[in-house]
This record gives structure tokens, C-alpha cells and sequence, in this order.
């Protein structure tokens, strides 16, 4: 899954030619790209997907957003740094179907079909 996260913007500074900052997703701190929304200050919430800033939101609607989720359960995935997804995967049961659409097909059929 990949979703935009709402993260409340700690520090702002400039990196070559980059305005980066330092976004507080209920607890995990990422560094993330603002340069597309130049609007946004050290303070203020904003929604990332996949590292950039994309907008800026009011502080309750990120509160909510986070709060669900969290109770979803995809906060973790989300911010998980690449070794934790790496280590996520290779414990996680392997499928031939990731869908779950093969285990709707009779057996009889899945081994005309495999």
C-alpha cells in the first residue's frame, strides 16, 4: 500500500537547492521534499506521499487521519524504514495468488489450471 501520510512539520532547512524538512508522523521523524508547497512553516501539518510534501492540512483532520490509521493498522507499514518492510516480508506467508482470488477457484480445478 502507499498512502500520504499528514506529518507536523519540527525544522525546516535548505539543502542544496532542496527545502527539506523534518516531519513528525505521530512519533516517527522522517526527512521529507517541500518544495512544492513553499507555504508551508516549521508548525504546520502537511500530507507526504512517498517522501514530498504535497499539501498543507489543518491540524485536526491530520490528528483524525493519523488516529485512523493507526486503528487500521497501516501507520506501521507506511513508515516502516526499508529493512523493517524487507523483514516484514520474509516472515510473511508467501502466496502463489497474493490477491486471495486462487483460494476461490476448487482444487480440482487449480491443478488443471497449474
Amino acid at each position: 500500500m502507499c498512502l500520504a501520510i499528514p506529518g507536523k512539520v519540527e525544522e525546516i532547512t535548505i539543502e542544496g537547492d532542496l527545502r527539506v524538512g523534518r516531519v513528525n508522523f505521530g512519533g516517527v521523524v522522517k526527512r521529507v521534499c517541500l518544495d512544492y508547497v513553499p507555504e508551508v512553516e516549521v508548525g504546520d501539518y502537511t500530507i507526504v506521499h512517498v517522501g514530498f510534501a504535497l499539501s498543507k492540512i489543518d491540524e485536526k483532520t491530520a490528528e483524525e487521519t493519523l488516529a485512523e490509521f493507526r486503528a487500521m493498522g497501516v501507520l506501521d507499514e507506511e513508515l516502516a524504514t526499508e529493512e523493517e518492510a524487507f523483514a516484514r516480508a520474509a516472515v510473511a506467508p508467501s502466496s502463489s495468488c497474493p490477491d486471495g482470488s486462487c483460494s476461490e477457484i476448487p482444487l480440482d480445478h487449480r491443478r488443471q489450471l497449474g
